[in-house]
């Protein structure tokens, strides 16, 4: 079984000056951590965890399932003197992060450009990552894990993806305040290179290890874009700048910033 959070211990660990968190909140329930923290003015890694979320938000507007049992976490970023360009990494970022957690608690992870962590030998879904820019040029980064066993009702993720959780991989720690820990220290840790290198993913060292991690690169894929429109091909490479590169089946090469990308079986 999981537990609950300890407000008080998370704060004493991680926020200044014993870590690199401005603030942190723990609440119960609401509706969704990404909208509380995109309109609060937070200062620069403010961070606000819920045990459940009742109107947890997905991309391009879906919904996201998030039972009591999960960790649901969003992270306000201000970073200083990267570039514009270069603050979708904070999404890709995190799921680094992600994978580091899973890793430390014995189970198999990868990650699905752009948002997806996929556990186990059978790569289902255990994590979402949602990164919202705001009005003020800040980024909201919102992180739902799944920790304990999932319920029987929680719903496949577009493709198809089955859901899946620490608890159903046998992790060895299953404790929500010990994996918010790892979570957020991973997460300051890799966004600090990242910062300090203004951005640059290169020399960061974070492209390589999404790379590193990527279960898309080499996959064909089907990439499902706005407006209805869809790209088939094979996923060859993250670009510097964030990009999925897909070579498709037109034979022409394919920048995709933004799409539902579906892991294609081989025929």
């Amino acid at each position: 079984m999981t537990s609950a959070l300890d407000a008080e211990e998370l704060r004493s660990r991680l926020v200044a000056p014993n870590g690199p968190y401005a603030a942190l909140d723990v609440v119960a329930k609401t509706a969704s951590t990404n909208a509380d923290l995109a309109s609060s003015g937070g200062a620069d890694r403010t961070v606000l965890i819920a045990l459940e979320q009742t109107a947890g938000q997905g991309r391009r507007g879906r919904t996201w399932a998030s039972p009591e049992g999960g960790l649901y976490c969003s992270v306000l970023f201000r970073p200083a003197g990267v570039p514009a360009a270069q603050l979708p990494w904070l999404n890709l970022i995190a799921g680094l992060a992600l994978v580091r957690v899973a890793r430390s608690v014995g189970v198999e992870a990868s990650l699905k450009w752009p948002n997806d962590l996929l556990l186990g030998a059978g790569a289902g879904k255990g994590a979402g990552i949602l990164s919202e820019i705001t009005a003020d040029g800040s980024v909201v980064v919102g992180i739902g894990l799944n920790v304990a066993e999932l319920p029987s009702d929680v719903e496949p993720a577009p493709g198809g993806l089955a859901p899946t959780s620490l608890e159903d991989l046998d992790a060895t720690e299953l404790d929500r305040g010990e994996l918010a820990f790892r979570l957020l220290v991973e997460l300051a840790q890799l966004e600090g290179v990242w910062r300090k290198n203004g951005g640059d993913a290169v020399e960061s060292g974070v492209l390589e290890e999404y790379v590193e991690h990527s279960s898309t690169i080499g996959q064909r894929v089907r990439v499902e874009l706005s407006g209805g429109l869809e790209i088939l091909g094979v996923a060859q490479r993250v670009e510097p700048d964030g990009t999925l590169v897909v070579r498709g089946d037109d034979g022409r090469s394919h920048g995709v910033s933004a799409g539902d990308v579906v892991h294609l079986r081989p025929a």
